[in-house]
C-alpha cells in the first residue's frame, strides 16, 4: 500500500503522517511540500517538491507526481489545496486509479467559510453561533448584545480574530479587514472542544470529542473522557454535512448548548494526537475505502495529551534541493 500526503510542512499534513506511522497499515508514505526545509517532507520513504497551491502549475505538477508514484490513496495536508483537489477528485481517481480522501466541493465550501458554516448549521436546526455580515450588526447586537467576535470568513489559527465589546471598536474592526463575519461570543476557554468524525454515505460511523486548550490557534493540550451527549451532537452535524470520510467540528458549550463555530471538511490538526486515545481516523478511512472494512466506533481511552516541540535532523547532503 502506498499513501501520498501533500502539505508535509503543515500541522495537518504532519498529523496525517504520524497517524499513518502509528497504524497497522504498513504503508509506504510519499510526501510533498513546496519547501525543502519542511520537517514532514522527510518522514516518508519518498519526497517531492510541489509548487504552492496558488501557483498556476500546481495541479499539473500534482498530477505528475501522482502519475509517477501511483499511490493507492492521496490525502491533502493543507487547507489551501482542498478546493482544487475537490474539484478534480474524480478526474484524478479515474486517470491514475487512485482514491483521494476529499469531500465534495459543496462540503469544502461550507467548511471553508465561517458565514456559510453558521448559515448551514442554522438552516439544519443544529447548534450554531448567531452570526451576521457587516451591515446587519445592529440586528445581531439587539439579539445577543456584546461581547462579539469578529474574524475573517476564510481563515485559520485565530489570525484576524478579535473580541469586540463596544460599537466603536466593532466599526473599526469591520473597516480594518475585508470579508469578516460577526458572531456572538459563546462559552469560555474552559468549555472549548474539538471533535473528529468519520462519515460515509451520509452516515457518521465514528466520532471522538476532546476538550482542548489553545495556543496560537492550535490545540496544545487535549483531554478525552466519555462525552456521550457531545458525541451525539457532533454526529448529528456530521450526518447533515455528509463529508466523504473525515470532518472536524470545533465548538464551545454556551449555557450547556454545544455551539459549533468552525467546521473543517478534512482531517484536522489533532489527527496527529487522536490515535493516542485509540482513534486513528486515517487508518479507519483507508481501510474502509480500499478494503470495504466497516468503520466502527472504537473504545476510546481516557487520556491527557500534552503537545511539545521535537526535531527532525538531516545530514546536509540529504536536504532536497529546489530546482
Amino acid at each position: 500500500m502506498k499513501v501520498f500526503v501533500t502539505g508535509a510542512g503543515a500541522l495537518l499534513g504532519q498529523g496525517v503522517i504520524r497517524a499513518l506511522k502509528h497504524s497497522t497499515l504498513g504503508a509506504t508514505i510519499v510526501t510533498a511540500d513546496p519547501n525543502p526545509l519542511s520537517a514532514g517532507l522527510y518522514w516518508g520513504e519518498k519526497a517531492h517538491l510541489l509548487p504552492m497551491a496558488s501557483a498556476p502549475d500546481y495541479l499539473e505538477q500534482l498530477r505528475t507526481v501522482i502519475e509517477r508514484e501511483r499511490p493507492d490513496i492521496v490525502i491533502p495536508g493543507t487547507d489551501v489545496e482542498l478546493h482544487t483537489m475537490a474539484a478534480n477528485r474524480l478526474a484524478i481517481e479515474r486517470d491514475f486509479d487512485t482514491h483521494v480522501i476529499i469531500s465534495s466541493p459543496e462540503v469544502v465550501s461550507i467548511a471553508d467559510d465561517k458565514w456559510l458554516t453558521a448559515e448551514f448549521l442554522r438552516n439544519k436546526g443544529l447548534g450554531y453561533v448567531p452570526s451576521c455580515l457587516p451591515g446587519d450588526e445592529e440586528a445581531l447586537i439587539a439579539e445577543v448584545g456584546f461581547p462579539l467576535i469578529v474574524k475573517p470568513r476564510v481563515g485559520a489559527r485565530s489570525i484576524g480574530f478579535s473580541v469586540i465589546r463596544d460599537m466603536d471598536r466593532l466599526q473599526r474592526a469591520i473597516h480594518e479587514q475585508p470579508d469578516v463575519v460577526i458572531q456572538k461570543h459563546v462559552g469560555t476557554d474552559q468549555t472549548e472542544y474539538t471533535a473528529g468524525t468519520i462519515t460515509f454515505d451520509g452516515v457518521c460511523r465514528a466520532s471522538i470529542v476532546m476538550r482542548r486548550d489553545l495556543r496560537d490557534g492550535n490545540t496544545y493540550r487535549a483531554f478525552t473522557q466519555p462525552y456521550s451527549d457531545l458525541n451525539r451532537a457532533v454526529e448529528e452535524a456530521a450526518n447533515a454535512l455528509g463529508a466523504y470520510g473525515p470532518a472536524n467540528f470545533q465548538f464551545r458549550l454556551d449555557e450547556g448548548v454545544p455551539r459549533i463555530f468552525e467546521i473543517n471538511g478534512r482531517f484536522s490538526g489533532t489527527t496527529g494526537v487522536r490515535y493516542h486515545a485509540g482513534f486513528n481516523e486515517v487508518e479507519m478511512c483507508i481501510r474502509y475505502i480500499l478494503t470495504g472494512e466497516p468503520v466502527t466506533q472504537p473504545d476510546l481511552l481516557d487520556v491527557t495529551i500534552l503537545r511539545h516541540w521535537s526535531e527532525t535532523v538531516l545530514r546536509n547532503d540529504d536536504v532536497i534541493q529546489a530546482s
